[in-house]
């Protein structure tokens, strides 16, 4: 078994849109707009043809809660290969105001940054 795809509601489609494929080099397929479900719209994001992310939006959607002390899925890690990879990215995101965490190794054994994406959703950017 693998995962096919994670989704994401959004409240701004195209600033994540943007987002996946400035810090993640993803591929965007054309926005689809349904025709029976007013107002959804949606893209598939690929990373490196092995991630796959549907980010949807729709009327109405409300803003995830800023301490993310929530149930629900908390997080998304990344693998990006390597430390310097890591600290490159953390670097970049660190720059736009987005860094949450910087690259440290947790008591896990992750070495990992911790960014966050246009609607403060956490993403933890790991070795």
């Amino acid at each position: 078994m693998k995962i096919a795809h994670i989704a994401l509601w959004t409240q701004d489609l195209e600033r994540q849109a943007c987002f996946w494929v400035e810090f993640f080099g993803g591929d965007i397929n054309e926005k689809y707009c349904s025709k029976t479900n007013h107002g959804f719209e949606s893209y598939f994001v690929t990373i490196n043809n092995a991630i796959a992310i549907e980010l949807m939006t729709k009327p109405g959607l409300t803003q995830v809660t800023a301490d993310n002390n929530g149930t629900g899925w908390v997080h998304l890690a990344i693998s990006l290969g390597s430390q310097q990879a890591v600290d490159a990215m953390a670097s970049r995101a660190e720059a736009q105001g987005i860094l949450v965490s910087k690259p440290r190794t947790t008591g896990d054994g992750y070495y990992e940054a911790v960014i966050s994406d246009p609607d403060g959703n956490l993403i933890e950017i790991v070795e």
